[in-house]
C-alpha cells in the first residue's frame, strides 16, 4: 500500500544524516558533568553543540539551555516569570498551544495573575492595535506569550513587531517557536525576544529533546532541580545523543533553508490549487492561502461534507496509506474538537470537518495528486 506521510507539524521523519551523527554521539558514553577524560569527552560535544546552535541565532551560547522539548521549555519560562520574576500579569491569544494555554491556567489558580487575551481577526490573526492598546495599559509586571506560527492554523505574526512592542512597554516576551526553527531565520541580537522555545522533530531531528532560548540575565530559576546541568536552570544528566542530532538537524535545516522551502512551498501550493480546482466548495482555514502571513509548510481545510461523513474520514484516509491530522497531535483523543478553530470558525462550519495537511521536503507532487484523487472518492463517491 501507498504511504502518504502529510503530518509534518505532528512530528517529522528523522534525517539520515541525523540518526548517523546522533549514533556517533551514543559511543561517547561519558557523563558530561564528570571532570575525568571521558565525561570531558562528552561535555566538549554537548558545548560544541550548544556554541553551534546559538551561532545561528546569533546569540551567546549561555543563553541556550536544553530540555526535553517545547513543553518543558514553555513550563520552565511561564512558571518562572511568575514565580521567580514576580510576573502579575500575561497577555496571550486563546490559539496558543496548550503547553502555553494550559500552563497559564495552571498558574492562574495558584498566583494572583490577570491574564488578558488579544483580540483576533476573523482569520485567527492577533490584532496588533488591540496588543499596543493592552500594553499601554499595563501598570503591573506583564509577560506578552504568543506563538510565532501557529501549530494548526499556520498563521504567523510579526514577531519583531510585537517584541518591538514589548520592548516600547518595558514588556517581557516569550513566543513558542516550535513550530518556526528550522523553517525561518531569526536573528535574535535584532528580535528584542526574552525567551523562545524549540523541539528537534519540527526539523527533522529526534524527538524528546528541545532548548529554551533565555536572554542572559533574565532572573529565572529551574523548574526542574536536583543537580546544576544547564547553567543551573534544568537539572539532570543531559542526553547528549540526543542533542547531537538536534545540532545536526538544525544545521542541515538552515543550510538548505532557501532550496529547501522554496521547494516546500510548491509543494504546499500545489496541493492548495489542485485541492479548491477537485473540490472548489473547500474552504482554506487562517491565512493558509497568504503566503506572508501564513507559513509555507501546512495548510488547514474546511472540507464540504457532512460531520457524519467527517466522523470516519481520518480513519478511510489513514487505510490508504495517507497521514494527516485534525489539529495538534497533542490534542489526539480530545472530544472537545479544536481550540483554535472554535474561535474562527461558525457553529455550522464547526460540524464540519476541517483536516490539517503539513508539508516537508521528502513530499511530492506525486503524492500530493494521490491524496486529492482519495479525498475526491470519498466526498464525491
Amino acid at each position: 500500500m501507498k504511504t502518504v506521510y502529510f503530518d509534518n507539524a505532528a512530528t517529522t521523519q528523522v534525517r539520515d544524516e541525523v540518526i548517523l551523527e546522533i549514533s556517533r554521539a551514543l559511543s561517547e558514553y561519558g557523563n558530561p558533568s564528570s571532570t575525568h577524560a571521558i565525561g570531558r569527552s562528552s561535555k566538549s560535544i554537548l558545548e560544541n553543540c550548544r556554541k553551534e546552535i546559538a551561532s545561528i541565532f546569533k546569540v551567546s551560547a549561555a543563553e541556550i539551555i536544553f530540555t526535553s522539548g517545547g513543553t518543558e521549555a514553555d513550563n520552565l519560562i511561564l512558571n518562572s516569570c511568575v514565580r521567580d520574576l514576580k510576573v502579575t500579569r500575561i497577555i496571550t491569544s486563546k490559539i496558543e498551544h496548550h503547553a502555553v494555554l494550559h500552563t497559564i491556567e495552571e498558574l492562574s489558580l495558584n498566583y494572583d495573575l490577570k491574564v488578558d487575551y488579544v483580540n483576533l481577526d476573523a482569520n485567527g490573526m492577533i490584532d496588533y492595535n488591540h496588543l499596543e492598546k493592552l500594553l499601554n495599559n499595563s501598570s503591573s509586571k506583564t509577560l506578552v506569550s504568543l506563538m510565532h506560527v501557529n501549530n494548526e492554523i499556520g498563521n504567523r505574526i510579526d514577531i519583531k513587531q510585537v517584541a518591538d512592542l514589548c520592548k516600547k512597554n518595558n514588556t517581557l516576551f516569550h513566543s513558542d517557536t516550535v513550530q518556526s526553527v528550522g523553517h525561518y531565520n531569526l536573528n535574535l541580537s535584532e528580535i528584542p525576544i526574552d525567551f523562545a522555545t524549540v523541539a528537534a522533530h519540527k526539523f527533522h531531528g529526534p524527538k524528546g529533546v528541545g532548548f529554551a532560548f533565555i536572554r542572559k540575565n533574565s532572573g529565572l530559576k529551574p523548574l526542574i532541580v536536583g543537580g546544576q546541568q544547564e547553567r543551573g536552570l534544568r537539572a539532570g544528566t543531559e542526553s547528549v545523543y540526543a542533542i547531537a542530532g538536534l545540532n545536526k538537524a538544525l544545521q542541515i535545516s538552515y543550510n538548505n533553508l532557501d532550496e529547501e522551502s522554496k521547494y516546500i512551498k510548491s509543494i504546499k501550493n500545489y496541493f492548495k490549487d489542485r485541492l479548491l480546482q477537485e473540490l472548489p466548495n473547500s474552504k482554506l482555514n487562517g491565512y493558509c492561502g497568504d503566503d506572508s502571513l501564513s507559513t509555507y509548510t501546512l495548510l488547514n481545510v474546511l472540507l464540504p461534507i457532512s460531520s457524519e461523513i467527517g466522523t470516519m474520514l481520518l480513519f478511510q484516509l489513514d487505510l490508504k496509506g495517507i497521514a494527516c491530522s485534525k489539529g495538534s497531535a497533542c490534542q489526539s483523543g480530545s472530544i472537545g474538537g479544536s481550540h483554535v478553530l472554535a474561535e474562527i470558525l461558525s457553529e455550522e462550519d464547526m460540524q464540519k470537518p476541517s483536516l490539517r495537511f503539513s508539508f516537508s521536503t521528502f513530499n511530492t507532487k506525486e503524492e500530493v495528486d494521490y491524496v486529492i484523487e482519495t479525498l475526491k472518492n470519498i466526498i464525491q463517491p
